[in-house]
């Protein structure tokens, strides 16, 4: 009789014990799969979503013999790819639509020459800055669209992105308001040539190469207006840390063994945007 009720108890026992340790098992199972992150899932898939404008000359567009996309930031981006042991896909979008993609997670990163500022800085990562600049202003060659300084904008026509940090500057001194789709820059920089417009202010190298690709038109970077030095970097969801880390880690090694030098010298007629230029603002 207490052999029976020392087997019986025996039995209950390894059977609770057995419960417990496949209740464990399942919150275990459960908790790993709850701390899967971003970066998991990206290496998982072996491939990171890249929002580019494709329209951007010098920094994201397509080559006119091959048609193949291109350009400072595509090229810097592949490379990363290369160093992360990832695929590169690219997604080609609107400046608005790419920010909106990367904060909805449907983006892993934007690379499109976007400047980083604080308010930009409150809603996304940004990467280690990959270039610096400074803002300029494309003109007409003839009459320098009758503009000698950022003060003379009032009532003249600025085009570009609503959203962009030059457009903001542009209304900022007065300008009047004329934007695109998603426009190429031939569009932009063939409307001041003619007068439909009056003004691009824009990055300088990125101006710089825009105006020697389109040597047919009336039109040249303003000879004494520079400001708002700027530092360029990848953007990333806020809450994609992990990605942010690797992401930074790789393009400090480019940096530091000169690989994003040759890019840029590649696309800048040979100016490395690596470094911060010393302008005096005027």
């Amino acid at each position: 009789m207490n052999t029976y009720f020392l087997k019986k108890k025996t039995f209950l026992t390894t059977g609770v014990l057995a419960a417990l340790l496949l209740v464990g098992c399942s919150d275990e199972e459960s908790s790993t799969a709850k701390e899967t992150s971003a970066w998991d899932e990206i290496q998982d898939k072996g491939s990171l979503t890249v929002a580019t404008s494709g329209t951007l000359l010098a920094t994201s567009f397509r080559d006119s013999e091959s048609d193949e996309l291109t350009g400072f930031e595509v090229e810097v981006v592949r490379e990363l790819g290369n160093r992360l042991e990832l695929a590169i896909e690219f997604k080609e979008l609107g400046f608005d639509e790419m920010l909106t993609s990367v904060n909805t997670g449907q983006i892993d990163l934007a690379a499109n020459d976007i400047e980083i500022t604080e308010d930009r800085a409150e809603e996304f990562i940004f990467s280690t800055p990959i270039k610096h600049s400074y803002g300029t202003a494309v003109v007409r060659k003839d009459d320098l669209s009758d503009i000698s300084s950022l003060e003379d904008l009032p009532g003249k026509k600025a085009a570009g992105a609503s959203t962009s940090i030059y457009m903001e500057i542009a209304r900022d001194y007065g300008a009047e308001e004329v934007t695109y789709d998603n426009a190429s820059n031939e569009v932009y920089l063939r409307d001041v040539s003619i007068g439909r417009t009056d003004v691009i202010l824009n990055d300088y190298y990125l101006s710089t190469f825009g105006v020697a690709a389109f040597p047919e038109l009336n039109i040249t970077i303003h000879p004494d207006i520079k400001y708002a030095p700027s530092e360029v970097g990848l953007v990333m969801n806020k809450d994609n840390t992990e990605l942010a880390d690797h992401v930074d880690t790789a393009l400090e090694e480019m940096l530091k063994d000169g690989t994003i030098t040759e890019i840029s010298k590649e696309f800048f007629g040979g100016a490395d945007v690596s470094i911060k230029p010393d302008i005096e603002e005027n």
